[in-house]
This record gives structure tokens, C-alpha cells and sequence, in this order.
């Protein structure tokens, strides 16, 4: 099943927000989904699996660095 997801992360009192925003791009293209970067958001999509794998692994490279929040929601209803 094919699924999206639209994604914002705000890194928490930590002093820059690009490594942060960096990291959740790294992991999100590092699986095989689609992923469009957005100036508030970023899109991604790809099969259920690959896409939570990816979600998963963003949330817990960013929050290995400090607090972090991560706003996700899901869709199987959006073109992709």
C-alpha cells in the first residue's frame, strides 16, 4: 500500500535549525521514498513500510541530538 506523509520538525533550545531540518532529509531519502522538501513542510511517500522506516529513523537521529518535535500526518488518500 502506497501512503504519504507530510512532515515538520522543530528542533528545540538548540542554537540552529538546518542540522536538524538536514538530518530528517538525509533519512527520509535515504529509503526508497519520494521526498519533496518544502519551505514549512517536507512530502514524502513510498510504500507503508519504507515510509514508517523512515519516519522512525529521522525521529530518532534528530532527537539523539536534543529535544526535538515532530509533526506527521499521514495519508492514504492524496495523490502522491
Amino acid at each position: 500500500m502506497t501512503v504519504s506523509a507530510q512532515v515538520s520538525v522543530y528542533p528545540l533550545r538548540q542554537p540552529h535549525l538546518a542540522p536538524a531540518v538536514d538530518a530528517v532529509l538525509a533519512e527520509l531519502g535515504a529509503r526508497p521514498t519520494q521526498v519533496e522538501p518544502g519551505a514549512m513542510s517536507t512530502f514524502v511517500s513510498g510504500e507503508t513500510d519504507a515510509v514508517f522506516a523512515a519516519l522512525q529513523a529521522a525521529f530518532r537521529r534528530v532527537a539523539e541530538n536534543g529535544q526535538v518535535i515532530m509533526v506527521v500526518t499521514l495519508s492514504k488518500a492524496c495523490p502522491t
